[in-house]
Parts: structure tokens; sequence; C-alpha cells
């Protein structure tokens, strides 16, 4: 195996264990869920991504051959992450009524979109007044 390819490698696991260890901490240190939420999603997410473009990169110096496997692996998570990020912040936001007034204001007259939704009793009395 050529020595830049074995430098690529090694750089792309030292990063992704770096990022996969900040997004682990993270996760236990961070004071409350919402900011919990970034490290999984974020720093961990490319921790991941760096050690699956690592093993890509090994298979083809090795092999010969693209291994698909990573790739799709890859692709999955970056597509799938942000995706559990937003459904898990917009439930606890929904769940979490005490935090409401602490929301910063949002610049214009409409409030937070998830809170402002009409309530299955409200519908009726918001249709009459149109």
């Amino acid at each position: 195996m050529a020595i830049v390819a074995e430098f690529l490698i090694a750089a792309l696991i030292l990063v992704g264990a770096f990022f996969l260890l900040v997004g682990s901490f993270a996760l236990a240190k961070l004071p409350d869920m919402m900011r919990r939420l970034h490290g999984p999603t974020k720093s961990t997410t490319l921790g991941i991504g760096s050690i699956l473009i690592a093993s890509m990169i090994f298979a083809v110096a090795v092999r010969g051959s693209l291994s698909l496997h990573e790739l799709l692996i890859t692709l999955f998570i970056f597509l799938t992450a942000p995706v559990t990020a937003f459904m898990i912040s917009k439930a606890h936001i929904l769940r979490d009524k005490r935090e409401r007034a602490n929301l910063p204001p949002t610049g214009t007259t409409n409030g937070w979109a998830t809170l402002d939704a009409p309530t299955p009793t409200e519908e009726p009395a918001r249709a009459e007044s149109r």
C-alpha cells in the first residue's frame, strides 16, 4: 500500500476518533436535552463518516475495488441524523411546555410554528373568525 494512502487513512481515523470522542463527551456532559442533541447529530456523525471513508480508501488500496457498503452506510447516516435530530427536538418542544416562555423571539408577529398550531378544540373557532 502506498505511503500516501496509509497517511490519509491514519489521518481520517484520527479525525473520526476525535469527533466521536467530542460527540460522546457532549452527550454525557452538556446540561440539557436540546444541547445534548448536537453531540451525536453533528460531531459523532462526522466522526463515523470519517472512519467509514477511511475504510473505503483502505478497501481501494488493498483490494483494488470500491466498497459500496461503507458508502451506503455513510449516505444513510448523513441523511437520517438531521431528520432524527429535528424530530427529537420538535417532540421535546411540544412535550415540555414550561420552556415555551424561555424561547427566543422570532422577530415577526407570528410565534413559533410548532407551538402556534391550533389544538383540535380550537380549530372550529379559528375557521369561523376568518
